[in-house]
C-alpha cells in the first residue's frame, strides 16, 4: 500500500510587534481529513474562537509543533530571518516528518524537504490556517505571561503591537529587556537614552 503523502502547514505570528518573540506553528492533519470545522485565518477569528479551535487542532491533528525566535535573535538576524528560523524550528520539532511543507507568505526557510510559500496562504489553505491559529494563541499566551512581569506596558491588551496606548507606555516607562531594539520606535527611544 502506498504511503500517505503528509502535508504540513506552517505560519507565524508576531512579526509586527515591538516586543516579545515571533512564534511559528506547524500542523499536519491526518491524510484525507480537513481538521476541525470553523478553521480560518487567525486574524478573522475572535480570541475565544481561536482558543477553542487551538484545542481542537491539538487534539485532532496527526502532528503539531510550536517554536519561536527570541528578541535577541530578531535583533541579530532581522524579523524576516527570525520568522523563517521559528518556522524551521516548528517543522523540525514535529514528531512525524512531513513530505511537503506549505507556508504562508513569500519566503521559505531552508528545510531539506519540498516547501512552497503561498501568499495569503492562511486564508487559502486550511492546514496553514490551522498553523496560524496555534501560532497566534501561543504567542498571545506568552505576551500575557510577559504582562505579569511587566504590567506597566499593557502587553495583555495590545500583545506588543504599536498601539497609541502602547507607545505612550513605552515613552513613560522606557525600554525593558523584552523589546526589539532594532525596531524603529524602540531604537528612537534608545537613541534618546530612554531605557531601563
Amino acid at each position: 500500500m502506498a504511503e500517505a503523502h503528509l502535508i504540513c502547514g506552517v505560519d507565524e505570528a508576531g512579526r509586527g510587534p515591538l516586543a516579545g518573540p515571533v512564534y511559528a506553528a506547524a500542523v499536519v492533519f491526518h491524510p484525507g481529513r480537513r481538521g476541525p470545522t470553523g478553521i480560518a485565518d487567525s486574524k478573522v477569528l475572535g480570541a475565544r474562537e481561536r482558543e477553542r479551535l487551538a484545542g481542537a487542532i491539538r487534539k485532532t491533528a496527526l502532528a503539531w509543533a510550536v517554536a519561536w525566535a527570541g528578541v535577541e535573535e530578531i535583533d541579530r538576524l532581522n524579523i524576516l530571518q527570525a520568522s523563517l528560523l521559528a518556522m524551521r524550528r516548528a517543522v523540525e520539532f514535529l514528531p512525524v516528518p512531513p513530505h511537503e511543507v506549505l507556508l504562508d507568505g513569500r519566503h521559505c526557510p531552508a528545510l531539506g524537504i519540498p516547501a512552497r510559500a503561498i501568499v495569503r496562504g492562511d486564508a487559502k489553505v486550511r492546514v496553514i490556517a490551522a498553523a496560524s491559529i496555534l501560532a497566534k494563541t501561543e504567542r498571545d499566551a506568552e505576551m500575557c505571561r510577559l504582562h505579569l512581569r511587566f504590567p506597566q506596558y499593557g502587553f495583555d491588551e495590545h500583545k506588543g503591537y504599536p498601539t497609541p496606548e502602547h507607545l505612550a507606555a513605552l515613552r513613560r516607562h522606557g525600554v525593558c529587556e523584552v523589546y526589539r531594539r532594532s525596531f524603529a520606535p524602540v531604537r528612537a527611544l534608545l537613541e534618546r537614552g530612554n531605557d531601563l
